[in-house]
């Protein structure tokens, strides 16, 4: 296999971004962001720690009571809108760094990622006017009306999966609604978002709104979540760090939003257009290489229709295009890191212990040339699963899915629900009052109905149980970031309650 990747002869490298100027880390320390396709360093990024945090939030807290609070809400409008502009017009590029951090092919960051982050901002630059207050019906002469304001300083983390669209899906409604924000992307992932630094300094957002801090999560990530001078803080990630992320805000009581894992539901009845339906399973595992937190990785077929819905998936997955993900023809690119290559593996290996039979896929593709190093694994289909197993119960986080046959309606919402998770569901089926029937008992906080990862701006999206809570995108992002304030007003004039005796 020749190489498309674009040379590089040596690693790119990046600054933290707080209070408008490029800096490095207090300490001085820097680490490597490898090209997962590779395997070789991509970038060398300054590693922040709580010294550059405490900074951050300065700066931050400083925008935030300065200049950025006296802006008027159609100029803040403004600045996200162009922001959205400078996003599109270097979108080439930022797809590119996207896939050469990450490892994504580069035709999902050149037409998912980057149009979904241009749209976000431009969404968000609408709502920037539309933050209102409401007047209350009082009894007697009084007046009350509220107020909707800015929450303060925001902390958000954001995952490696969606760098850059992550960052857009938390900073456009912060921004919108006039809060500040410090950003900590995944150390896995930097790039992108340093890079939209530089876009948010040209786009001429006051110094100290945003500021861009790449480290790790057990120093930079534990430090922001544990200030005292964060208002807010936003995450996405697994579960596990969620529960780590809630319990640090907590000392200070600060608010929290979490958008965490999930183990999703991907539903295949007997009536289903089995075309549709196999294409709606590839979308729901394999984008992304699988990692994504509302991937149907629970696929569950009608009894009667699972060997003829078997074998056409599997014919479908064993012609997926792995390798070079800067090769426009390739479907599914490496994992982002060794780390997740190795869990993936290790879960193969648990499920097979555990009884579930390998399909299809269940290794590491042989690929040549400058990929021999890459995190690759090939798409993966587990049959004769169980519910309870550790494979069907634990979230994966790659291309790996196991096949759960179910006989009537009442056996599949029970097996649905058998989860922790409930951040989304799917259903493919002819019969639209079992579509909706389901829609409503199952427990996630996205149901697609035969479709399948279908997101857009305007949409909320967030989990049920142990998949977080609050929503991002849509107007119910708002309330992430706004507080309401309750004004009262005397309009008779006279002493009330029984001290104006």
């Amino acid at each position: 296999m020749s190489s498309t990747q674009p040379a590089q002869t040596t690693p790119r490298r990046y600054q933290l971004f707080i209070d408008g100027q490029f800096v490095d880390a207090e300490s001085g320390k820097t680490f490597k962001s490898p090209n997962p396709a590779t395997g070789e360093t991509f970038a060398e990024v300054a590693e922040a720690d709580k010294a550059d945090v405490d900074k951050a939030v300065a700066a931050a807290r400083k925008a935030f009571e300065g200049k950025w609070s006296k802006m008027s809400a159609r100029d803040r409008g403004r600045l996200l809108y162009k922001l959205s502009q400078l996003i599109e017009e270097h979108a080439g590029e930022l797809a590119t760094l996207e896939t050469m951090d990450n490892g994504k092919p580069i035709k999902e960051s050149t037409y998912i990622d980057l149009p979904g982050v241009v749209e976000n901002f431009e969404y968000f630059a609408g709502w920037s006017t539309k933050i209102e207050g409401e007047t209350i019906p009082v009894p007697g002469q009084m007046f009350n009306y509220t107020l909707r304001e800015p929450v303060g300083v925001c902390g958000q983390i954001i995952p490696w999966n969606f760098p850059l669209l992550m960052a857009a899906w938390k900073l456009a409604p912060a921004l919108a609604a006039g809060n500040t924000v410090v950003l900590k992307p995944a150390e896995q992932t930097p790039v992108t978002a340093v890079e939209l630094g530089k876009l948010i300094a040209e786009a001429g957002f006051p110094e100290g709104v945003v500021n861009i801090i790449p480290g790790f999560g057990e120093t930079a990530g534990a430090a922001l979540a544990s200030h005292p001078g964060i208002d807010k803080i936003a995450f996405t990630g697994s579960t596990e760090i969620g529960k780590v992320i809630a319990k640090a805000a907590a000392e200070n009581l600060t608010k929290v939003s979490l958008e965490l894992g999930g183990k999703a539901p991907n539903v295949i009845f007997a009536d289903a257009d089995l075309d549709q339906a196999v294409n709606g399973a590839m979308m729901g595992i394999f984008f992304n290489q699988g990692q994504v937190c509302c991937a149907g990785s629970r696929l569950f077929v009608e009894a009667k229709v699972k060997d003829e819905f078997l074998a056409r998936f599997k014919e479908k997955a064993d012609k997926i295009k792995v390798g070079d993900p800067m090769d426009k023809a390739t479907l599914m690119g490496p994992q982002v890191s060794m780390e997740q290559l190795n869990k993936i593996k290790s879960y193969v290996a648990i499920a097979r212990e555990e009884g579930a039979t390998v399909f299809s896929g269940g290794a590491s593709p042989e690929l040549e040339g400058a990929f021999q190093n890459g995190y690759f694994f090939q798409p993966t289909i587990f049959s004769e699963v169980d519910n309870t197993m550790r494979v069907a119960q634990e979230e994966i986080f790659g291309p790996v899915t196991s096949v759960i046959t179910f006989d009537n309606d009442d056996d599949l919402l029970r097996q649905a629900n058998e989860t922790m998770y409930g951040l989304s569901a799917g259903i493919w089926t002819r019969d639209i009052t079992r579509a909706h029937r389901f829609a409503k008992a199952v427990k996630a906080g996205v149901v697609w109905i035969n479709t399948y990862n279908m997101f857009n701006a305007a949409s909320p999206f967030g989990g049920y149980k142990q998949s977080g809570y609050g929503r991002e995108m849509g107007k119910h992002a708002l309330e992430l970031y706004t507080q309401v304030k309750s004004v009262w007003v005397d309009l008779s004039g006279k002493p009330i309650g029984w001290f104006g005796k």
